[in-house]
């Protein structure tokens, strides 16, 4: 779905006054919307082009300087990308006042080819591969997060602590106890579907304080849009109600994690090549090599799928987070479920991911392995059934981080698909996650080792 403006009625909104901000950001490598507020006006006279720094892609969640990177370093100085608006993506922002969105892609500063690390372009060359091939990608992916009474300012303070989830009990579909939380769910729907992000629902989740929405199907690049934009609109509706929301894989040992699903399915002349009700699960002979291709590299696309140390933490059984890289017809134990068996609206869910990933990068990933699948006409096995937490011979996801990195790294599909240098760029940023865990002394160690020591 196109967002809802455009230069035009930009125009006219800036013209009545009212509009006189337009954000214009790009996705770094966490999956965040980084840089500029301008001025309406300023926008509309000069809207071809503006600049950041190039460590914007090469930084951690606190934005430190990390070394190790080839494409930006205090050696190589930090210079400028070029940062292009993507006018397609021009959009209000109602929770914001007077503000409109523009999502840009990031160039290089003297060529002007698009940056091959950067999130947005990453997934861009997976689409123009699918799209060479005859296919449209179409995702969807299912945020799920956690809503505290607390406010970040507060949380802060305090070192997260304590945490109150809101609802303070388990709330999964339930409709009469999640209108606790509709103070900040309600103007969370509402404010999105004026911002363009076609929202189907929200709906409590299977812990205390967890909540899911969803938005409509869309065409990737479009659905990694959406994704970062509710991300955002999520905190910013929660702090502006004086609350805070986390999407954290897991925010404590003691609860579920939250996921994000990602629905995918290949579309050929406007309808889903996916289909074909000639099979027993109306599975076409495109959809099994494309579901192999993933099985195949799951383990090396996990990287993109749980980029972050804790995102490990959430694979544990009996939690609805998958453990094995598997596939099952509408069995939630499974890392890749099929959905709409036997309809037009058949399509693979993966389950893997968790909410902190990057959509961008995920959905790449994801793209990139199952055509694989595709271009190499693999062969799907039968579905597992049953309990597959159980299924002792299946092969298991990445057990950390570090093995999910060198995974990614010994990709021959990675490599040809993202290029070593992309894939090496996040592989880094991988370490260094890893690097600053193995140095900080944790709350568990003092817990367990001061006194007894």
């Amino acid at each position: 779905m196109p967002a809802n403006l455009t230069l035009s009625s930009l125009k006219t909104a800036v013209k009545s006054g009212e509009i006189d901000t337009v954000a214009v950001a790009l996705v770094d490598m966490q999956g965040r919307l980084m840089g500029k507020r301008f001025h309406a006006q300023h926008f509309l006279d000069s809207h071809e082009e503006t600049h950041s720094c190039n460590y914007l892609l090469a930084t951690d969640y606190e934005m430190s300087t990390v070394p190790g990177y080839a494409s930006a370093s205090w050696d190589k100085g930090y210079g400028d990308y070029t940062m292009r608006p993507d006018l397609a993506t021009l959009r209000r922002l109602p929770w914001a006042p007077g503000t409109a969105l523009c999502m840009v892609d990031l160039l290089d500063h003297h060529t002007h080819q698009p940056v091959p690390h950067a999130p947005r372009s990453i997934l861009a060359r997976q689409v123009a591969r699918a799209r060479e091939m005859g296919f449209e990608p179409q995702m969807a992916t299912e945020l799920e997060f956690f809503l505290f009474e607390e406010s970040y300012k507060q949380l802060f303070d305090t070192g997260y602590r304590p945490l109150t989830p809101s609802p303070r009990y388990n709330v999964d579909y339930a409709i009469t106890e999640t209108s606790e939380a509709e103070t900040v769910l309600r103007a969370l729907r509402n404010g999105l579907y004026g911002a363009g992000v076609p929202v189907e629902c929200s709906k409590g989740e299977a812990e205390r304080g967890q909540h899911e929405i969803n938005a409509r199907y869309s065409d990737a690049l479009d659905t990694a849009d959406m994704h970062v934009l509710i991300k955002m609109a999520t905190k910013e509706i929660a702090r502006q109600a004086g609350h805070a929301a986390t999407f954290m894989a897991k925010y404590n040992h003691d609860k579920v994690g939250s996921s994000s699903h990602v629905h995918q399915s290949l579309f050929k002349g406007g309808k889903n090549a996916f289909a074909d009700k000639k099979d027993p699960l109306g599975m076409s002979a495109l959809m099994k090599s494309y579901v192999a291709g993933q099985l195949a590299h799951a383990g090396a696309i996990t990287l993109f799928l749980a980029p972050n140390i804790n995102s490990y933490k959430r694979f544990v059984t009996g939690t609805f987070a998958p453990t094995r890289t598997v596939w099952s017809v509408d069995n939630r134990t499974a890392g890749f479920r099929l959905c709409g068996e036997g309809t037009n609206a058949v399509r693979i869910e993966c389950r893997i991911g968790g909410a902190d990933l990057n959509p961008y990068l995920a959905c790449a990933a994801l793209l990139a392995a199952g055509l694989d699948g595709v271009e190499k006409q693999m062969d799907l096995g039968p579905p597992l059934t049953g309990d597959i937490y159980q299924s002792a011979n299946a092969p298991q996801i990445p057990r950390t981080l570090g093995d999910a990195a060198e995974a990614a790294l010994a990709s021959d599909m990675l490599r040809d698909a993202f290029g070593e240098d992309v894939v090496r760029h996040y592989h880094r940023a991988a370490l260094w996650e890893i690097e600053e865990q193995n140095r900080v002394v944790s709350d568990w160690e003092v817990a367990r080792g001061f006194e007894r020591a």
